[in-house]
Parts: C-alpha cells; sequence; structure tokens
C-alpha cells in the first residue's frame, strides 16, 4: 500500500468534515495542521482497512457533536493558540473504545487551552475493534507515538518539549492514564529518530476516567472493545492503571462527579489511592453533580463546570502551563 501523502490525509479529513469550520462556533484562532502518527502502514494493519464514518449527533445547528469510528489512519490534529506560551496538551476523547467523542472532548477543549496560550493535539487513535492486530495495544501505540511526535515537532510549533501534557476523557481517561503508567512499555517496534524520544507525559489530566479493567466498578463496554469480550484476569490486571502506578509515574490530576451513572467515580478514587500510596503527586476533585460526559458544556451553576481552571492551576503548580 502507498503511504498517503499529508495532501490526501488532509483532504480525506475535510471530506469527512474533520476540518471543516463549525456551524456558528469561533475556531482556534490559527487553523489546524495534520500529523499523521505512522510514515507508513500502523502496526498491526488488516488486510481491510476500516472505513471511516463521521456522525453527527447534534440537533442543533449552532455546534457540532460528532462521533467518529473507522480510523485508518490515525493522526494528531493541530489547533494553535494565537499567543503560544510553550505549553502543549495532546487531547484523548473517550467514547468507550467504540468510537471517539471528537467535539466535545477534542475540539471544544482545544479552545479553551488555546484561550490559554497552550497549543493543543488531538489525538485521533484507531479503535481496538476494527481488525488491528494485537488489539489491547492498538491505542496505547497510536499515544506513545503522538507524545513522541509531538516532542519531535516542538521546534515547529513553538513549544517546549518538558512542557508536554496528556488531557483524556472517559475511556480515552484510560488511554491518557495508560501512557503515564506504561510509557516505557515497548508496544511497537521502533521505525524513526522520532521513536527515540521519550513518550512520557509531564503530567496527565484524567476527566471521568474509566481506571481499572478489572475490579468490580469497571466500565465493561471500554473493557471489552479494548481486551475483548473474554479477556483472562490478567490481561485485564496489566491493562488497569491504577496498578501500573510506579516512580516514574508522572503527576495526574482527577476530576469526576459522584453521580456518573457510567464510569462510577470509585475508578478515580482508586487511582488516586494508588498514586498516595506511590508517594507520587496526584490531585483529585470529586464534585457532586455533574454526570458523565459534561466535558466543557456543564452550565455555571453545576460544580464539575470548574474543573478547567482547576486544572490548569495544577498545571501552573507542576510547571507545565505558566501561572
Amino acid at each position: 500500500m502507498m503511504t498517503p501523502s499529508r495532501r490526501t490525509l488532509l483532504t480525506g479529513f475535510a471530506a469527512a468534515g474533520m476540518m471543516s469550520a463549525s456551524r456558528g462556533i469561533a475556531q482556534p484562532t490559527a487553523g489546524a495542521d495534520l500529523l499523521p502518527l505512522w510514515p507508513g502502514k500502523a502496526p498491526g494493519t488488516p488486510a481491510t482497512l476500516p472505513v471511516r464514518k463521521v456522525n453527527e449527533r447534534s440537533k442543533d445547528p449552532s455546534f457540532h457533536d460528532r462521533s467518529i469510528t473507522g480510523i485508518a489512519q490515525p493522526a494528531l490534529i493541530v489547533r494553535r493558540a494565537a499567543n503560544p506560551n510553550g505549553a502543549a496538551v495532546m487531547l484523548v476523547p473517550g467514547g468507550g473504545y467504540g468510537f471517539l467523542s471528537y467535539d466535545n472532548e477534542g475540539e471544544e477543549q482545544a479552545r479553551w487551552l488555546n484561550a490559554r496560550g497552550v497549543t493543543a493535539f488531538i489525538l485521533l487513535y484507531r479503535l481496538p475493534g476494527e481488525g488491528w492486530a494485537d488489539r489491547s495495544l492498538v491505542p496505547l501505540q497510536d499515544a506513545q507515538r503522538g507524545m513522541r511526535l509531538i516532542r519531535a515537532h516542538a521546534g515547529r510549533f513553538g513549544i517546549e518539549a518538558n512542557r508536554v501534557a496528556v488531557l483524556g476523557f472517559s475511556a480515552g481517561g484510560h488511554l491518557a492514564g495508560s501512557l503515564a503508567t506504561r510509557h516505557a512499555e515497548p508496544t511497537y517496534t521502533a521505525i524513526d529518530s522520532t521513536d527515540r524520544l521519550p513518550a512520557r507525559p509531564d503530567l496527565a489530566g484524567l476527566i471521568y476516567p474509566v481506571v481499572s479493567l478489572s475490579a468490580p466498578f469497571t466500565h465493561g463496554g471500554s473493557r471489552d472493545n479494548l481486551l475483548g469480550a473474554n479477556a483472562d484476569d490478567s490481561s485485564r490486571k496489566r491493562a488497569s492503571v491504577e496498578l501500573g502506578v510506579t516512580e516514574t509515574t508522572p503527576p495526574i490530576f482527577l476530576a469526576h462527579a459522584s453521580d456518573d451513572g457510567t464510569v462510577p467515580i470509585q475508578n478515580s478514587l482508586a487511582l488516586y489511592q494508588a498514586m498516595l500510596a506511590a508517594k507520587r503527586p496526584a490531585e483529585l476533585h470529586a464534585f457532586d453533580q455533574g454526570g458523565h460526559g459534561f466535558g466543557v458544556r456543564l452550565a455555571a451553576e453545576k460544580p464539575a463546570s470548574i474543573w478547567p481552571t482547576l486544572f490548569a492551576a495544577y498545571a501552573a503548580r507542576q510547571g507545565v502551563f505558566r501561572a
């Protein structure tokens, strides 16, 4: 298979509505670049590639709420700040490892980060159930490669390679947490000089995250989409973020609502306890209202709506953002 050119990829994403202007929502000032994750075939490429589908879930013509499946060509969508301050965040949308919640947990997050001078990279990662080999490693392969690519292109985008965070939501929080705890794990064969760069984020933000894939409070859909429905207990434990915390785990910020009826707050509590036990820096915000999947859409009177301000303050204390 021929390696797709950057122009081909851009055209494909535009045709799918990925790069189009939102209906009535202001876009980041400088537009977007696209960085394909892999120069050729992604690891474990199937004989028949999945076909990209974009589902518009919004019934309101004033904003998008798109979900994506069929990520055949994983990439980073780059959203630049008008006044960049050197910080960067790789955004990891959720979707139970069955789709990507692109706007709610990608574009909308990029906007508030850009407003703070932070360059945002939205990770379009492959979905494990779409025919790839080694399904349980597929999203982590893309996350590791994405973090390394951000550092490889730090000069191009005016960012500092030691001020790069990851921010994940729901199942994307599980992937961000996996990156934080398994950043040094060899998940694919190195292909170029980029793979000599560290995949460890300088900070991990996990918002209403799936954490454990072995405990009773796990999100079964995410677990089965990632590992398969019949995964054994050792596989489930290996993929449980709270069991992978070590002395190299970066600082972790957690935000979760106790009324989350999809991913129980016990997920965040378990990871927070693991970080404390390992004497690693961590901050947990547990809100009594917010539900699941709130992104930055909560009304101001909802307690969980303040999480971006809290995250930015924690990132500043960790030296990743500017105070």
